[in-house]
């Protein structure tokens, strides 16, 4: 079942046409990272799912729900939502627990306070004030925010930016439980890595126009694509391109009677194909 269906979405300000006619579904219960450079259309399609910016034209359902919307209608789609932006100004003189007891009364069914900061990770740190955390731990409280009235669909923006590589991974993790949870979560990243690592699927938006959706592993025909082999002979490091590495490596073998020196076979990473689709695009 599609929870966000988007049909000719556009939108404009004035001779900018930021978002040109996209086409989109996310199913129920996937991660779904839309990729895009800087001035895509990303954001601008991001805050319209989220019904914080209106459209000019097409139709757009999240959850069954015009985002446009208003009126009681909307405030029972919110309760189903939860939006974790790139960055946040709580009060930094309350505690975690604090805050997210805060929080909590905006929603019909939240979650259990303990429990959800024992699923972030922040059981350590519940009497803690904000201004004091981590920025890993930041942006934990940040997620428990926005999952703390127990959503259907979450929206993630730019999760870990400015994260070190530690904790990005224990993020990653957590977004995995959350997953596990059934929870459908449309994720923005600029780490290409962080897409291949958590999206079931991929979706790369440049000059206002989705240009193609798949894995991650077969975006941009990613996984037929020609093998690069590379070896050293001679002193020098020799590389052949071809679309039976198998049988060229064999060769190799043969010829160096076993092992072949600093031997290295890859296909186009992720990124290769990203930045190809995207024409070079800037982030």
């Amino acid at each position: 079942m599609s929870l966000i269906q988007v049909k000719g979405l556009k939108k404009s300000y004035g001779q900018v046409h930021a978002v040109r006619g996209v086409d989109l579904e996310i199913a129920q219960g996937e991660i779904f990272s839309l990729l895009g450079p800087n001035g895509a259309g990303k954001t601008t399609t991001v805050e319209i799912l989220e019904g914080f910016r209106s459209r000019d034209s097409g139709s757009v359902s999240v959850l069954g729900f015009d985002p446009q919307g208003r009126g009681a209608a909307a405030k029972v789609w919110r309760d189903r939502i939860g939006i974790v932006l790139q960055s946040s100004a709580d009060a930094g003189d309350l505690t975690v627990v604090e805050t997210i007891k805060h929080f909590s009364g905006y929603y019909s069914r939240p979650r259990a306070v303990d429990e959800l900061i024992h699923s972030v990770g922040l059981t350590q740190k519940e009497d803690a004030l904000i201004r004091t955390l981590s920025g890993g731990q930041r942006r934990r409280l940040d997620v428990a925010l926005g999952i703390v009235g127990n959503p259907e669909l979450l929206f993630l923006d730019e999760p870990t930016t400015g994260f070190d590589p530690e904790a990005r991974r224990a993020f990653w993790s957590l977004i995995d439980t959350l997953k596990n949870d059934g929870t459908t979560i449309l994720l923005t990243t600029h780490y290409l890595d962080e897409a291949e690592a958590l999206a079931d699927r991929v979706g790369v938006i440049t000059n206002g126009l989705i240009v193609e959706v798949a894995t991650p592993a077969t975006l941009g025909g990613r996984a037929s694509a020609q093998a690069t082999i590379s070896w050293r002979e001679d002193n020098q490091v020799k590389t052949l391109k071809s679309d039976n590495p198998t049988e060229v490596v064999t060769g190799l073998s043969q010829r160096f009677s076993g092992e072949v020196p600093e031997l290295i076979v890859s296909r186009p990473s992720l990124e290769d194909i990203y930045l190809e689709m995207i024409g070079g695009a800037r982030e």
